[in-house]
């Protein structure tokens, strides 16, 4: 099935010596195109992530965030008490109580609405010591939980599409049937032209069989149908051919075992198929508009009008395609 160039996934692991979480979130774009935040000095191994990353994910925008937050921080303040500033403000509130004779006293309330007493403990210094393989593994189990809803929302696209597809194609068979009866009621208008003008003359139905013979060589579409209906079953086909293996798996976050993220993303993306359907689309709107162009008729052109109405929904919708 194809997928959607949206998702997102988590996955976190408990190292040795703390915990570590990946968060990656992906949208639409031409191209790979990846944003890596990691904590400082794991750049060096930034070309490993972005491997990664690519063999389970083929097209897209990718933001990934790599976070690690040790025992040691876990278990610490989550923020110091400045008591010297502390003690200050309420010297300062107790002489102002006695200056203005105001009543009222000074409680833990009151004293904890001054933030700044306050401070963010200092951070370590020491940076922690990653494990490639444990990156690996939280990253391609974070990989596997965004390819999980990429394919979920992948199969709203696909129904959306087909339910295109099989609108213009409705459209197109009522072209079809039109197409002959435009030329027999031309035919007909021609002679009744003729009778109105030529005042008794007689119909040279030779002439009129020529004239409409050159009139059906003009608003011929029938090479247009042929391979607007062949662009269709191709898209068609695209579209049940676009999947790859391990469809049917599917993670999510918490804790998650690295053979099993290695397993989901080593079984490689599905190949792109976002790229061949817009260029398909492009051919559809090309042969419609040459039919546009030859109809000479209201009706047909109604008809036009509604499948590029369709075609235009389905460029929309492959812009979110892998």
């Amino acid at each position: 099935m194809i997928q959607s160039m949206t998702g997102y996934g988590e996955a976190e692991r408990r190292t040795e010596e703390g915990l570590l979480r990946v968060e990656i979130r992906t949208v639409n774009h031409r191209h790979f195109n990846a944003q890596l935040r990691t904590p400082p000095g794991f750049d060096r191994h930034e070309a490993e992530v972005l491997r990664w990353l690519r063999a389970a994910i083929t097209r897209g925008h990718v933001h990934y965030g790599l976070t690690f937050e040790s025992d040691a921080e876990a278990a610490g303040d989550v923020a110091e008490l400045d008591l010297e500033r502390a003690r200050g403000y309420r010297r300062l509130l107790e002489r102002l109580g006695r200056e203005l004779d105001l009543p009222g006293t000074i409680d833990l309330e009151l004293l904890t609405r001054f933030r700044d007493i306050f401070r963010a403990p200092e951070p370590e210094r020491e940076l922690p010591r990653l494990e490639l393989d444990e990156v690996r593994a939280v990253t391609e189990a974070a990989c596997a939980a965004v390819v999980a809803m990429r394919r979920v929302e992948g199969q709203r696209l696909r129904a959306d599409l087909a339910g295109r597809l099989a609108e213009i194609e409705r459209r197109l068979r009522l072209i079809e049937e039109r197409a002959p009866e435009r030329l027999t009621a031309e035919r007909d208008r021609l002679r009744a032209a003729i009778r109105e003008l030529g005042e008794g003359i007689p119909l040279d139905e030779e002439r009129i069989a020529r004239e409409v013979a050159h009139m059906a060589e003009r608003w011929d579409i029938h090479e247009e149908i042929v391979r607007l209906a062949a662009h269709l079953e191709h898209f068609r086909e695209n579209l049940g051919e676009a999947g790859g293996a391990g469809e049917n798996e599917s993670t999510g976050g918490g804790e998650t075992a690295g053979a099993k993220g290695r397993s989901a993303a080593s079984a490689g993306a599905p190949e792109p198929v976002g790229k061949r359907l817009g260029f398909i689309v492009q051919e559809m709107h090309r042969e419609t508009n040459t039919i546009g162009a030859k109809a000479n008729d209201t009706q047909i052109a109604q008809e036009v009008m509604g499948i590029k109405e369709e075609i235009e929904r389905l460029r929309e919708q492959l812009e979110n395609v892998e």
